[in-house]
């Protein structure tokens, strides 16, 4: 049996990731902020949305920070929209806020950065997400399909090779990226219909290696 924690932190739609989870046949998901029940995971997500600010006050009180980091380490691990910011050093929100600094790379904000008047903030909807390199995750879902996005800050790694997704709204933005056995998503799978539910599944089948 291979069990699946998703961490709640108290934010965002936690339920929901983890009803499409079982819904993509996880034998066991818990909603969780203990450190032994994450630890003792076959696999675990961290998903959120909202403040990173919020996000790393919660973590910090959970005293979950360097649990995150031996679980990206050591099993199939996924992040998802703060999620994945989270993992980065900083965020440009509040001026400079600490992420986990487990992938190298910044936060930055859309706004001043886009020109097109169009294109609101935050970016909100449906985009393409074009697969930049292979992995076992993108198994069986089209190169460019859609996914759902809501959120007005986007990832910037320092080292462009962790980037495995990219989407277009005003600029080029890593919209995915894997980091041994992390991977970590902006957009939100368990509103992205059936693309979003095959990379839960492959992210379940997934060995992280």
């Amino acid at each position: 049996m291979s069990s699946v924690v998703v961490i709640d932190y108290g934010m965002g739609n936690i339920r929901s990731v983890a009803k499409a989870l079982e819904h993509v046949g996880a034998d066991e998901v818990t909603v969780s902020h203990d450190p032994e029940t994450i630890l003792r995971a076959d696999r675990v997500v961290l998903p959120g949305v909202g403040a990173l600010h919020a996000c790393m006050s919660e973590l910090h009180r959970l005293e979950l920070e360097d649990v995150l980091s031996q679980c990206t380490r050591d099993r199939p691990f996924l992040g998802i929209c703060l999620g994945m910011q989270a993992l980065l050093d900083f965020s440009e929100e509040g001026g400079r806020t600490p992420g986990l600094a487990l992938v190298p790379g910044e936060v930055r904000h859309f706004a001043g950065r886009i020109d097109d008047p169009a294109l609101k903030v935050p970016h909100m909807g449906w985009n393409k997400v074009r697969q930049v390199r292979s992995h076992p995750l993108w198994e069986g879902i089209p190169d460019e399909s859609r996914f759902y996005f809501v959120h007005s800050y986007y990832v910037a790694p320092s080292d462009p090779s962790v980037s495995v997704g990219e989407t277009e709204y005003g600029l080029t933005f890593t919209s995915a990226l894997a980091k041994g056995s992390a991977f970590a998503v902006q957009f939100h799978p368990e509103k992205s219909q059936q693309v979003g539910l095959t990379l839960l599944g492959n992210f379940l089948r997934w060995q992280g290696d």
